[in-house]
């Protein structure tokens, strides 16, 4: 858990407020002085815009995958998580937009 959120440049005390948690009982589950019951984690892996396999795999869950990428990706999903519906409806046309304008630019340089 800690090696994902700092990849998403947050912090613990970060991770347990978006988890809804107290950072002591966020802290636990990271030092392994306790274990999150099944919903709890899947809370956390949600706020680490992760799955389960790879919050619990590690990097064996995402072999073959572009490690930046995917770590762009994570952040991207934890970051709109954040925003209210209405910022996130604007975040994403933006994101289309720029996907569109791809398409039919492909190399904008």
């Amino acid at each position: 858990m800690r090696a994902r959120a700092q990849a998403l440049g947050l912090s613990d005390a970060e991770v347990a407020r978006r988890s809804g948690l107290s950072e002591q009982r966020y802290g636990n589950y990271v030092r392994d002085a306790h274990e999150p019951d099944l919903e709890t984690l899947v809370t956390i892996a949600r706020t680490l815009g992760s799955t389960l396999d790879s919050l619990l795999l590690g990097s064996q869950a995402d072999q073959g995958l572009d490690p930046v990428r995917a770590s762009l990706e994570t952040r991207l999903i934890s970051a709109s998580r954040a925003l209210d519906l209405g910022d996130l409806k604007i975040a994403v046309g933006q994101i289309e937009l720029a996907v569109q304008h791809r398409r039919v630019d492909p190399d904008p340089s």
